[in-house]
């Protein structure tokens, strides 16, 4: 069933074709990373995507020499600002990682400039991403939480996840599993939450130390990469993260608010995610993050969940989910809004072709596919509910934040019902490896009338079994 790999062009041409679809449109004044100067114009170009003005990624070519490289970024009138060299890219024997080179040009012109260096392997934009949401317990007995129901449950849905006839059958307990969210951050005080907030096992809590040697002091709950800190929730701006994490791990059988797929889970936050959305550099430095976790502390991460969406093509994101997959990491993606076919449109990160990524559209309540929800007969895997979906948010007010709940629709919330049965899998299958994961997923969903030639399985989430 899958739909990954044998469809794209080359990276170059790639990097170019996303550029020409691309939004060339200026960060707010406050973002840090805008440069002091914003020469391009404030224009919509077709396709809708934004990067960030002045900034290009480059990749340059290993046997370059430095006075080579130094002459590629002074053609486009740059200069390096920063060079992203992660942990994970250097145990992949990768020494020289990628470049944000910051230019005068404008982006589509200093792309071509290095993308004709004989020194550049790859030069695209800095793609900024947006959210992709549509702003006993008792939201689950009230029948509000429809997207956990299935065909014999009660309340019953024919058209939910089947999530909760896997709790009759006593599978609730995902506490041995991680799930990282990559996105905003999450509120860890949730009243639903607070008991599956995950821990980073090699840092320790307040010592203003990086006692596990990442780069990353008390990353104990995870890591800011907006903000570059450890402060992994910053108020109610953090309530699409607080939504996803919710769906994936809410607390079941308290009695209060919600109940996610897996009642017992462990939650990790590599936020990226702010107020004026995030980089695609940002995005590397998350997934990496997750991936080092698991490859040097031997966490039993089974998926990170991404719902987030909007920019082009980047050949260096691409190669981060790619070391996910070596080390046994779905990365399920959130199909976008945008109400197109992901088959003639940019989708990415879902139709990126990865062997570890599910790409997931929206469903409602009643089967139909979602009215916002991308599609793609052979890019996007599988439907999951994502209209009306009620979850976990930070409620009150900026200095007295409360435990709250709202309902949001998007294929935002269609992903986390997916990495939470990834992980509701993984909890009772322990042996399983992440393309078995992803074959159960695929394999056991449900043929749907609106879903068929829209998805590569025909068919909605099905967890009733895992």
């Amino acid at each position: 069933m899958s739909h990954r790999g044998g469809s794209h062009s080359s990276p170059a041409r790639l990097a170019l074709l996303g550029l020409s679809l691309a939004a060339l449109a200026a960060c707010a004044p406050d973002d840090p990373l805008a440069p002091p100067a914003v020469l391009e114009p404030q224009a919509v170009l077709q396709g809708g995507l934004r990067y960030v003005p002045g900034e290009v990624i480059v990749r340059f070519r290993g046997t370059a020499a430095a006075s080579l490289r130094a002459g590629a970024t002074a053609k486009v009138a740059g200069e390096v600002v920063e060079t992203i060299v992660t942990r994970q890219m250097r145990a992949d024997g990768d020494a020289q990682g990628i470049s944000i080179v910051r230019t005068t040009l404008p982006v589509k012109t200093a792309i071509a400039q290095l993308m004709a260096d004989p020194s550049v392997e790859y030069a695209e934009p800095n793609w900024i991403y947006t959210t992709q949401a549509i702003s006993n317990d008792p939201f689950w007995t009230n029948g509000t939480l429809w997207g956990m129901a299935g065909t014999s449950t009660s309340p019953a849905n024919q058209f939910g996840s089947g999530a909760a006839a896997a709790w009759g059958a006593g599978h609730t307990d995902c506490s041995a599993v991680f799930v990282g969210i990559i996105d905003e951050g999450y509120m860890t005080t949730h009243a639903d939450l607070a008991a599956n907030v995950g821990r980073n096992p090699g840092e320790i809590a307040g010592d203003g130390a990086d006692n596990d040697g990442n780069g990353l002091v008390d990353d104990v709950f995870g890591w800011d990469f907006d903000g570059n800190n450890a402060s992994v929730f910053d108020g109610l701006n953090d309530d699409h993260g607080t939504h996803v994490a919710g769906t994936i791990g809410g607390v079941g059988g308290n009695g209060t608010g919600v109940a996610g797929v897996c009642w017992n889970v462990k939650l990790l936050s590599a936020k990226f995610l702010g107020n004026n959305g995030g980089t695609t550099a940002n995005a590397i430095k998350a997934v990496d993050y997750f991936t080092d976790l698991k490859t040097r502390h031997g966490i039993n991460l089974v998926a990170t969940s991404n719902s987030w969406g909007g920019g082009g093509f980047s050949q260096a994101l691409q190669d981060a989910i790619g070391r996910a997959n070596a080390a046994g990491i779905l990365f399920i993606a959130a199909a976008g809004n945008s109400a197109v076919n992901c088959e003639t449109s940019s989708c990415y990160p879902a139709e990126y072709p990865n062997d570890n990524v599910i790409a997931v559209a929206s469903i409602t309540s009643t089967g139909a596919l979602s009215s916002f929800s991308n599609y793609g007969a052979t890019t996007i895997d599988i439907g999951a509910p994502g209209s009306a979906i009620t979850s976990t948010v930070p409620g009150g007010r900026r200095n007295n934040i409360t435990s709250a709940y709202a309902s949001y629709s998007g294929t935002s919330m269609a992903t986390p019902h997916v990495s939470g049965a990834a992980a509701l899998y993984k909890a009772y299958h322990p042996a399983a490896t992440a393309a078995q994961i992803k074959a159960a997923i695929l394999g056991s969903a449900t043929p749907t009338a609106s879903l068929s030639g829209r998805v590569v399985t025909g068919g909605r989430l099905n967890a009733s079994g895992f």
